[in-house]
């Protein structure tokens, strides 16, 4: 919720800085290419969920992911976007039966796999209900941190 305020906000304070330059039809290229921009970083904010790990732990995540039959190829970066969750929901589905769609999207059938997984060697007692509340997260990052000694891969 808060990167949707902060995107909204970041392409809002680009129309008003645009307006005040001389209105959009005179803004020019340079106008249209920032708020192209700004609207990339908006989506690309918003296609990340990290599920409160730090950047360093989801870097850990991806090289995890990396040496697995999940095949993970992209970037390591620390930001678990689309790709990184596809390969998760990959793992997921080859170990922890996760049986709904490769679709990058961390949704309930997503998190209720990545519970079952946790609750095997990851300490999470909760649940296994789709909701990726404060122990879901205590453990991913329980997880995450197991795979420290990958990182850089």
């Amino acid at each position: 919720m808060r990167s949707n305020a902060l995107a909204r906000t970041l392409i809002s304070a680009t129309a008003v800085a645009a307006l005040a330059a001389g209105g959009l039809a005179t803004a020019g290229t340079s106008f249209a290419a920032s708020a192209s921009a700004a609207s990339t970083q908006a989506a690309s904010i918003l296609a990340t969920n990290n599920l409160g790990l730090s950047t360093t732990q989801a870097k850990y995540v991806q090289c995890f992911l990396r040496g697995t039959p999940a095949s993970y190829t992209g970037n390591i970066d620390g930001q678990l976007g689309t790709n990184s969750w596809k390969a998760m929901q990959r793992w997921l589905r080859e170990y922890w039966d996760y049986n709904d769609s490769i679709d990058g999207d961390p949704g309930p059938n997503t998190i209720k796999a990545l519970q079952r997984m946790l609750a095997f060697g990851w300490s999470y007692t909760d649940k296994i209900d789709g909701d990726p509340g404060p122990n879901t997260r205590a453990a991913f990052k329980r997880f995450a941190n197991d795979f420290a000694g990958l990182y850089p891969c």
